[in-house]
Order: structure tokens, then sequence, then C-alpha cells
């Protein structure tokens, strides 16, 4: 049962934040991932290893996608599959920043069911499962309620912001920036931002729990090109990311669909 599941998640992000918390600000071994995809660290592994060990242990019959782990077509035949991104903002993390986060979630016919983020440092849990609402530490959230582009606190990148992406014209918006990306679709969930935005192509683990969070809670999430996006793909990633308050939302996908 969902519900189940939730719980599960929940124990695990847990016992992520006891096994990463230890290596923070202690020099973690850390190494470059090929064609340029960013670090990854000892912490990382480890808490990757102690995820698909214990959660595909506990669902033995869900299909298993990580950052961490090579990824195979076994998962599109399953029923339920774990996306997992073991340490969300690794370069926070191996800088010593306190963003990072777990970020644990479930689809199910290509979409998410069940959903945490789990910032240690910050004590922030964020859960969320299909039907029930979003939650921060156990209280419901919901977005900040914006009806105006102009000055809405956007979290985005520099690079999204550039006119390309712009044929509506740039918004007049306050960019605001956070390392987790999982972390950003939280904060607009819990209404401390109004939008997030990412162009580029995303990978589903950054986004799979925060994407259930955010729309439980009431906020609009659409990929760049408006679309709903499904998950569990057999390439993993999703075209860019537009989460906001509805009027947030709908200002902005204008601006980028002329």
């Amino acid at each position: 049962m969902p519900e189940n599941d939730l719980n599960l998640l929940i124990e695990a992000a847990k016992a992520a934040g006891e096994i990463a918390t230890p290596f923070w600000r202690q020099t973690p071994q850390t190494w470059e991932k090929e064609a340029g995809a960013g670090p990854v660290s000892e912490a990382d592994l480890a808490v990757n290893d102690m995820l698909k060990d214990r959660l595909l242990g506990a669902r033995p019959g869900y299909g298993w996608l990580s950052e961490e782990t090579e990824d195979n077509t076994d998962r599109l035949s399953c029923d339920r599959v774990f996306i997992i991104d073991p340490i969300d903002g690794t370069r926070s993390f191996i800088a010593g920043e306190r963003i990072w986060a777990h970020s644990l979630a479930i689809a199910q016919a290509g979409q998410i069911i069940a959903a945490v983020i789990y910032l240690p440092l910050r004590d922030k849990l964020y859960t969320a499962r299909s039907g029930n609402g979003a939650h921060l530490n156990g209280k419901p959230v919901q977005p900040s309620g914006r009806n105006e582009i102009d000055e809405a606190r956007v979290l985005s990148t520099k690079p999204n912001f550039d006119a390309s992406h712009w044929p509506g014209g740039i918004p007049k918006i306050q960019r605001h920036f956070r390392a987790s990306l999982a972390y950003r679709l939280a904060l607009v969930a819990e209404g401390r931002f109004d939008a997030m935005i990412t162009f580029r192509d995303t990978w589903e683990w950054d986004v799979a729990a925060g994407t259930l969070i955010a729309t439980e809670a009431g906020a609009a999430v659409t990929d760049r090109q408006g679309s709903t996006p499904s998950f569990n793909n057999s390439h993993p990633a999703l075209a860019g990311l537009l989460v906001g308050t509805d009027a947030v939302h709908k200002g902005l996908l204008r601006q980028i669909l002329v």
C-alpha cells in the first residue's frame, strides 16, 4: 500500500542521514564522473548501497533507478520503481555547506505515488503520497498563492534567464538559488518561493520526489513544454521542469511558449 511505502521511504531517508552526516566536513574521498556529469563522493556511494539493500530488501519486486547505480532495463517491466538520489547537491555536500538532501520516490505507471526529501542538517523532512497532501515535519504545506509574475521569487540558475529561452521576453522576477534541485521544489511546495525553473534536460532522480511533493501541496508542475512529467522512462530524463503557483506558472509558461 502507498502509505506503507511512504513509511519505508521515511525510515530509509533518516538512515541515509545517519550515514552521510559523519562524512560531512571530513574531506570525504571524491571523484569526477565521466562526460562532465559532476562529482561523486564516498558518502554518495555509501548511502546508495545502504538504500539499495534496505529498500529492495523490503520490496524485492520493485525496480531500481538511482543516480549512483548503473542503469539497466529491468526496471521498465516493474509495476513500481524506486527513484533515488542518494545525495542531491553533492557539490554543496563536498564544500561543507548544509543545502544537500536525500531524495527518495516510488513511481507507478509513470507517476510518483510516494516521496521523501530529507535535509538532515536542517532538520527538514518533506513527505507526500498520492491524494494525501504534502507535509514538512508532519505539518501540511502549500504554495505561496502569488498571482503576479513581476517580482515573483523564482529559484533558478542564472543561465536559465538567457534571452534565448524567453521568446516572450525575460520576466521581471527576483532570482534565487539553492544547490539541491530537490530542495528547490520543496521550497516552492511550502510557499517560501513562488516558482522554480530548469530548462536543461533533468534526470528523474533529481526531481521525482519533489514533483509529487509540489503537486500534492497544490503547485502546478510541468516540463518546459507544458506537459505533465512522466517517470521511469527508458532514458530517465525530463525536458526540464517548471513549478510554481498556478498564476506564476501560467505566466512564465506564456513567456516561454510564445
